[in-house]
């Protein structure tokens, strides 16, 4: 199932996430419109943050996985697909 980072989590891992996570919602283009769906959908904007900051461990972990640098046009694809445009 789908989990987000709780507060009943790894305490560090979500202060280390917070900030980028802040960044990466305003500057990330794949998810500043990640960001906006979840805001549109209803969600908190702390929860927003959340789904971002988990959305980034995603992306880090792919990036790890892949030995490949980070291409925004990958993620920006799937939204694509995801939302129907």
């Amino acid at each position: 199932g789908r989990t987000m980072i709780a507060r009943t989590g790894h305490a560090a891992l979500r202060k280390a996430l917070y900030m980028p996570g802040m960044v990466a919602l305003r500057h990330n283009p794949a998810l500043k419109v990640f960001g906006e769906r979840m805001r549109s959908n209803g969600l908190a904007p702390k929860a927003v943050i959340g789904a971002v900051m988990r959305k980034l461990v995603h992306l880090i972990y792919g990036v790890i996985k892949s030995g490949k640098s980070f291409d925004a046009e990958i993620p920006l694809k799937g939204l694509a697909i995801q939302d129907g445009i």
